[in-house]
């Protein structure tokens, strides 16, 4: 079953890559690489307090290949791109007459500004936040906290996560950090030299799973509906059939709108420093909503644009998530990045800790409750458990609403095991029969044999028997 979901995912690679060449200018491509390389600077320095020669190592190495070279080129001096002072970072391509730019925000993480833009124009960021330092980590809400990287006592479970930070789950694995934990217990924590339990790290996908997770609250605390159609303003002509996908198709993965061969690439917004709005509100519906799942990182980009058209300010949009989840939960040290135009990328652009999934892994064990308040609606676990009308093919775990379900799919696993899934071995896997939540994260190699989050969460419950 393994082999066959890896060649279908280096078939997909390999579609995308061909599809980007095809349309896309060496200078579009290069704007690329120089906006990954600021990006991803920009976020390890301020975001996760790095090194260059971590970055070097971890963000811009082992990367999808269509930009691979000339990341590494534009990489090399790495130096002389950061102002410390005023937190930014600055890359120049094409031989020094272009650049790209990344600003840092506090709580928000770093937003890459469009091809074109000056330094002078760093100063035109919105920031509704200001002067918030992120507090230390104390390890709440656990009572009991395994000490960090120490054995467990539990020798067929050390073995296991010994075996995390191998090569056993997979060839091209390259695992920082591996935290299991219930609500009341950190059962083990282990990280790589130079990561700490407040090193935060790009989640890629598994943001669209934090994205769920905000629409919950959204649902709870604006009477958000996802059943109603979703209010994008581009889509509210009466001849426009797009006016019908719902907030829920989009929860689903099943909006209907072409993303073209591979959904999972939207390079424009990722690196080429592009709105949501002029990107994945603009494509045409290309099948009936809800009557086809795929993976579309518009999809999820869309549900939060949703949810904003909500509300009347973007400032008041921004502080959300913080306000009624995140600081609720402790997740002190998770940056929802967004665009230029202030809107959020939860597809992919979160950088947060393996202790902060943790904290939402045991919200959802406790079924939306924290402390005694509610911070998601009674059903949000049921809700997004259950399997989307439309589902991936077979070989793949199921779908439900911004989460994976390793349902009757997976018999290794319990049949209530959901995982929010991510870019380069990002995993954060609930299992609410057994109270248990399993996080990994990595740099896996693209291209190579990544991390069986199945094969390690069966290894830790046979362990844990």
């Amino acid at each position: 079953m393994r082999t066959k979901i890896l060649t279908s995912s280096v078939l997909l690679l390999a579609l995308a890559v061909n599809h980007a060449q095809a349309q896309e200018t060496e200078t579009t491509l290069n704007a690329y690489a120089a906006g990954y390389v600021a990006g991803y600077t920009c976020s390890a320095v301020f975001n996760a307090n790095k090194s260059e020669a971590a970055i070097r190592e971890h963000e811009l190495t082992g990367i999808y290949p269509l930009i691979a070279d000339r990341v590494a080129d534009l990489s090399s001096s790495l130096n002389r791109y950061i102002d410390r002072d005023n937190k930014w970072v600055r890359v120049a391509y094409d031989d020094g007459a272009r650049e790209r730019i990344s600003v840092w925000r506090d709580r928000l993480g770093c937003v890459d500004l469009p091809v074109g833009a000056t330094i002078a124009d760093a100063a035109k960021v919105s920031r509704p936040f200001t002067n918030q330092e992120v507090t230390k980590d104390k390890g709440e809400p656990w009572r009991e906290r395994q000490p960090v990287n120490h054995v467990t006592g539990n020798l067929e479970l050390d073995g296991v996560i010994q075996k995390a930070f191998s090569k056993h789950y997979g060839a091209g694995a390259r695992t920082t950090a591996i935290l299991i934990a219930t609500p009341e217990k950190i059962i083990a924590e282990n990280y790589i030299d130079g990561f700490t339990p407040e090193t935060s790290q790009r989640t890629w996908s598994v943001a669209k799973s934090i994205a769920a997770s905000v629409v919950g609250a959204a649902v709870l605390h604006r009477d958000v509906d996802v059943k109603a159609p979703a209010t994008i303003e581009n889509w509210q002509s009466e001849l426009d059939p797009r006016r019908h996908i719902t907030l829920e198709n989009l929860l689903h993965m099943a909006s209907g709108l072409d993303s073209n061969a591979a959904g999972n690439r939207t390079d424009r917004v990722y690196m080429g420093g592009g709105r949501v709005v002029d990107t994945a509100a603009t494509t045409a519906l290309e099948v009936t909503p809800g009557s086809r799942w795929k993976y579309a990182n518009n999809d999820t980009m869309l549900a939060m644009r949703a949810v904003r058209e909500g509300f009347d300010n973007a400032n008041d949009y921004l502080k959300f998530p913080y306000e009624m989840l995140l600081d609720k939960i402790g997740m002190q040290h998770t940056f929802l990045e967004t665009d230029w135009n202030d809107d959020f990328i939860m597809s992919s652009q979160v950088w947060t800790t393996a202790r902060d999934l943790a904290r939402l892994g045991v919200l959802h064990l406790q079924n939306g409750m924290w402390q005694g308040e509610r911070i998601l609606p009674e059903n949000w676990l049921s809700y997004i458990s259950e399997a989307a009308p439309a589902q991936p093919a077979t070989g793949s775990p199921g779908y439900g609403a911004q989460w994976w379900l390793y349902n009757e799919r997976f018999p290794d696993l319990p049949n209530d095991t959901i995982a929010a899934r991510g870019n380069r071995g990002q995993y954060l896997v609930i299992i609410p029969s057994k109270n248990l939540v399993v996080v990994r994260r990595g740099y896996d190699i693209a291209g190579e044999a990544g991390f069986s989050e199945h094969d390690f969460v069966r290894d830790v419950l046979a362990a844990l028997k």
